[in-house]
């Protein structure tokens, strides 16, 4: 009968012992909770990317570069419900660059605009792992921001400088094509027509015909 208290005194530990686990974990969960919920103040505000208006000659070139189109309007809708928006938006942004990466058009398909690329796209990938550790490093995270920004907008203005080029060899190329017609209508003319009224002999037959003598001789 000595064993029913020892028996119920263990009980009781176990469960005393149980409740301060279980009130240790819901203290711990509040407490991440609360961190998440200051991150995520602390993300939303740092959280603003801005993409260059682009010139109506760019515009016109990238309306059909839809991987850009779909990276700067998923860049553009900023995430608002919790952290984990923010974490899914940049797991998202990193699929799109690549996207991007992968499907240059072959008028920006050049050296320059593809290392930019490649930058902008490790930014967005570092964002990507920094946001979606089980730690939020939310000042490395507000730290990147900016370089996107910045990467983006130095993108967008070597894009610009392309067309500025292109427009630029097509102006000289037409130069020289102008030229080059004209020579050639030039080398291909007729000549010019002679002046008949300045080359006609003068008229030495009178009006009837008869070639006047003019020999003061055989005028005697």
């Amino acid at each position: 009968m000595r064993i029913y208290p020892y028996l119920l005194i263990a009980l009781f530990s176990v469960f005393v012992s149980c409740k301060d686990d279980e009130s240790a974990r819901l203290e711990a969960n509040e407490k991440v909770s609360k961190k998440n919920e200051q991150i995520f103040e602390i993300i939303n505000k740092a959280w603003v990317f801005n993409s260059p208006q682009p010139s109506p000659a760019l515009q016109n070139r990238i309306q059909n570069w839809s991987e850009w189109r779909l990276f700067i309007s998923e860049l553009e809708q900023k995430p608002k419900s919790s952290i984990g928006a923010f974490q899914q938006k940049a797991k998202t942004l990193s699929l799109k660059v690549n996207d991007l990466q992968n499907h240059i058009p072959a008028s920006f398909n050049k050296p320059e605009i593809i290392s930019r690329i490649m930058t902008l796209s490790t930014k967005i990938k570092s964002l990507d792992l920094y946001i979606n550790l089980s730690y939020v490093q939310d000042q490395k995270v507000i730290k990147l921001i900016p370089e996107i920004n910045e990467e983006l907008a130095s993108l967008q203005s070597q894009m610009e400088e392309i067309i500025k080029k292109s427009e630029i060899r097509l102006e000289e190329g037409e130069a020289e094509m102008l030229r080059s017609v004209r020579d050639s209508i030039v080398k291909t003319a007729p000549e010019a027509p002679i002046n008949l009224q300045q080359q006609k002999p003068s008229n030495t037959r009178g009006n009837s015909g008869i070639v006047p003598n003019l020999d003061p001789k055989q005028n005697r």
